[in-house]
């Protein structure tokens, strides 16, 4: 006897690199926030975003009496160009399906929750979600699941009725800790077998990742 397959209740988006275009924008923060101390990041070191700037800021700057100033370079940079952040396109369309479709949307984001609604608010997606959980909402970070789980309680599904979006190593990790399906946006960087093994699916870019969740519920309705 088969088990009827049933469509996700609830779809959670990362937000940086899943839903907007900011990955430019936050390599360049943090490039010139590191700059006077001889140090160049680079695209990978989005796989250890996901948490307080602090975490990944003191690896770059290896010595604490230096993170204040860095930290400070960051935020000013990326305050001043954050006109430059827009949706990928197609992040609209589908929001805007799952919402005519019944299906429940959230965020759960590294981002502070003051640049989150800031975001949100001139890029015109303010109301597309449920509910959205950020950075500092919560004492745990990304890839501890709590917050994720806390999403679940506000919007009452459960793992199993629920997909998850991400672009970092964290959130394979935080997704797969609560038992949710989780989709992996690569952006074109290597993924390591442990991770690559706990993502239930990848995909090459945002629009790629979009695009399979439309197949994913035109499935169901065929």
């Amino acid at each position: 006897m088969s088990t009827r397959v049933v469509p996700p209740r609830a779809v959670v988006f990362d937000l940086d690199g899943t839903l907007i275009d900011s990955l430019p924008l936050v390599l360049a923060s943090i490039t010139h926030a590191v700059a006077p101390y001889g140090v160049r990041p680079t695209m990978e070191i989005f796989a250890q975003l996901g948490g307080p700037p602090e975490r990944f800021m003191l690896e770059l700057v290896r010595e604490r009496r230096h993170l204040p100033d860095a930290l400070a370079r960051m935020e000013t940079y990326h305050r001043a160009n954050t006109h430059l952040i827009q949706p990928f396109d197609g992040a609209a369309t589908l929001l805007e399906f799952l919402g005519r479709t019944g299906v429940k949307r959230a965020i759960w984001t590294g981002r502070d929750r003051r640049s989150t609604e800031s975001l949100l608010h001139e890029l015109g997606l303010a109301t597309s979600f449920v509910t959205v959980l950020c950075g500092d909402d919560l004492d745990t970070h990304k890839p501890d699941p709590a917050g994720l789980r806390e999403i679940l309680r506000r919007l009452e599904v459960a793992p199993a009725e629920t997909l998850y979006i991400g672009d970092a190593d964290v959130d394979v990790l935080g997704g797969s800790a609560c038992g949710v399906e989780t989709m992996l946006i690569r952006h074109g960087r290597s993924i390591e077998p442990a991770i690559a093994g706990r993502a239930g699916r990848m995909a090459a870019s945002p629009r790629d990742a979009y695009t399979a969740i439309l197949e994913k519920f035109g499935s169901f309705s065929s």
